[in-house]
């Protein structure tokens, strides 16, 4: 799998966000002209690659669509403001994960210690390579992260950590909010039942079959896109309220491409892959509780943004499924 195929795992699941302290530039910014022409090619024949906001019909079934973004952004506020109406008018909000999946991850996390850290076998020190390791350490010390702790955590772990810029850490334990979380807290302040549209375990599962060494390589991964951590933050953000949040996954294709020994086509495999663990299995489990939900009334379903576009987004199997999809104002 390439390098920057693994960098686009930690997008999606670091979510890592632009915050006052940091200091990032967007890519899209800095790329060549043709690079970005051939970015938007990409996207253009991709289905439903550009917009968050969305409603599927299907005879008296209506579903409210929204791609969100999980950290915090004051951009928020005003996106939010719009979306409360459509909230209101839902007999159930569907999300990622609920309060009651929140509660449930967090006992879990603290009556068993071996989903974060390793009880048993080789530390992080003795698997990597002394370089690395000693560029791990100061990443995570930078991060506000000991290094004894860092030797027995868990390499995905450890990963997602270093999808956030040091200038971020912060704000992110403060605790703040994404959009996703403003809307379930919005639902249950108006008494509208929140539904998971997974088990709260599933980014456990989605680890348990990867290589050890496919594991390591994501911590290289991450050391190396460090320095310009702040900047795909940047990336990231601007892609997502400019509703191109697909963008930001076909960047890592198209860096790919550029690397030495890497044929387009093995690039598109390892992206497919990818793709296939992240988001598009997700997305065929999900459309069952979709349908459900639809048949007691209207449903507000709020979600990564970047599980809607692509052949089996969610959006595309909706389809298939008989919906009629229409793209409404964010």
């Amino acid at each position: 799998m390439t390098r920057t195929a693994i960098f686009c795992f930690l997008l999606v699941f670091s979510g890592t966000a632009v915050h006052a302290e940091c200091s990032g530039t967007s890519l899209f910014r800095t790329m060549p002209p043709e690079d970005r022409a051939a970015l938007d090619a990409r996207v253009a024949d991709l289905p439903y690659a550009r917009g968050n906001s969305w409603i599927a019909s299907r005879g008296d079934e209506s579903v409210r669509l929204v791609g969100t973004y999980h950290l915090d952004d004051p951009r928020h506020d005003a996106v939010f403001d719009r979306l409360t109406t459509d909230i209101d008018r839902a007999s159930v909000v569907l999300v990622e994960a609920g309060p009651e999946e929140e509660a449930h991850l967090k006992s879990e996390m603290t009556s068993n210690p071996a989903l974060l850290f390793r009880t048993e076998g080789p530390t992080l020190p003795e698997q990597l390579p002394e370089a690395d390791w000693q560029a791990l350490n100061v990443a995570m010390n930078a991060r506000g992260v000991p290094g004894f702790l860092v030797a027995k955590m868990q390499p995905w772990y450890v990963s997602m950590m270093l999808g956030i810029p040091p200038c971020a850490m912060e704000e992110v334990n403060s605790g703040k909010k994404g959009l996703d979380a403003r809307i379930i807290d919005h639902a249950a302040e108006k008494g509208i039942p929140v539904r998971a549209l997974e088990p709260y375990d599933t980014i456990f599962h989605l680890f348990a079959g990867m290589s050890e060494d496919a594991k390591l390589e994501m911590i290289r991964a991450g050391l190396a896109m460090d320095a310009q951590a702040e900047d795909y933050g940047a990336t990231l953000s601007e892609a997502y309220f400019a509703e191109d949040v697909r963008l930001t996954w076909e960047i890592g294709r198209l860096a790919s491409y550029k690397l030495p020994g890497q044929t387009p086509e093995q690039v598109d495999a390892d992206m497919a892959e990818m793709e296939e663990a992240l988001m598009f299995s997700r997305n065929r489990a999900w459309i069952p509780v979709i349908e459900a939900a639809a048949q007691e009334g209207p449903v507000f379903a709020a979600f990564g943004a970047l599980h809607l576009s692509g052949d089996d987004g969610v959006l595309a199997l909706l389809e298939r499924e008989g919906f009629t999809i229409e793209r409404v104002p964010f």
